[in-house]
């Protein structure tokens, strides 16, 4: 139902959408949340959600790659558009069925090599970290891509308080499993073994680059696009950065993930942009780029750790990176 504003109410007493967007962390109170603690559930967590209000990405910022002048993808573009097998094959499937989700509440479970496990209600793992916008570009591995100005916490930060321990050597992320509200996880013509299962070398994740999103557009992030919670790495091609995270857990050894469990000869897991190794079925030296048409394909070059060489190269020195694809 189109829900109209009376005209008699005035521009100025409309609340602001970032204001609107914090009214649970307003109504908290203060005191609930300790400065730099983290409070697992049942322990008094508050309420209150993350502001989307960031620090935003400059053109100062180029340099450390957390920016780019290139044209942005229309918010529709990257709201309608989207590769979120638990509610579809098709692009269009997650905007279509996503509203399905529930979001809120929502935990973390934190497991593993780290000093401070424990399920977390994300409001408190995001608690107190300052949110940054990045505007990163985003290189799917079927050719297609994006520029995202996304909203998050730099990964490193958010690791920091969760203290992995010496034998911490990988992160593995995994994405809610709930059948009942995504649709794809109970079809019967799924090839995956859900639930999605995605991960970096911890190096990988402590790169300023690696990006926890809770929004893009300066808005709460859209269902279809990985709500309330994903990982953005965005010189790995887009199946590596996860969405809709439930658990976090640091191990020893290399985890299995999903797409490497389900076709090995085609998705490695580094999955570093890489214009010279191409997808046993297709070129990897060109990608569209979003929006584009028959008459207006948009085709452009792909760039070498989609164009963050300088970052993030000196992790895979020596690495032979047809091997390790």
């Amino acid at each position: 139902m189109l829900i109209k504003r009376p005209a008699d109410i005035p521009a100025s007493e409309i609340t602001p959408e970032h204001i609107y967007l914090r009214r649970r962390e307003l109504m908290a109170g203060a005191g609930l949340f300790a400065a730099g603690a983290l409070l697992p559930t049942g322990l008094g967590a508050s309420e209150a959600r993350a502001s989307l209000e960031a620090k935003p990405a400059t053109p100062a910022l180029a340099a450390k790659g957390f920016y780019t002048d290139e044209k942005k993808t229309p918010f529709e573009d990257v709201a309608r558009y989207n590769n979120f097998y638990e509610f579809g094959t098709d692009k269009g499937d997650p905007a279509k069925y996503a509203d399905a989700l529930t979001v809120d509440p929502w935990s973390v479970v934190v497991e593993g090599e780290v000093a401070r496990p424990g399920t977390y209600p994300l409001e408190d793992l995001l608690k107190g970290i300052d949110l940054e916008e990045r505007i990163y570009r985003l290189r799917c591995v079927e050719a297609w891509s994006m520029v995202i100005p996304w909203i998050g916490i730099p990964l490193h930060k958010l690791l920091a308080r969760l203290e992995p321990t010496s034998k911490a050597k990988y992160i593995e992320f995994t994405t809610l499993y709930r059948p009942a509200e995504m649709r794809g996880q109970r079809s019967r013509f799924s090839t995956i073994d859900w639930p999605y299962v995605e991960g970096l070398r911890m190096d990988e994740a402590m790169n300023p680059l690696t990006l926890m999103a809770t929004g893009l557009y300066g808005r709460e992030l859209p269902k279809q696009n990985g709500a309330p919670f994903r990982l953005v790495v965005p010189w790995k091609y887009g199946f590596k950065s996860i969405k809709s995270i439930v658990k976090i857990r640091l191990t020893e050894r290399q985890p299995r993930t999903t797409w490497q469990e389900l076709a090995p000869q085609e998705y490695g897991f580094y999955a570093n942009v890489n214009p010279n190794v191409d997808h046993p079925r297709w070129s990897q030296k060109y990608e569209r780029r979003l929006p584009n048409s028959l008459f207006d394909p948009n085709r452009i070059k792909t760039r070498m750790f989609n164009g963050y060489e300088e970052q993030v190269a000196h992790l895979y020195k020596g690495m032979n990176l047809r091997r390790y694809y």
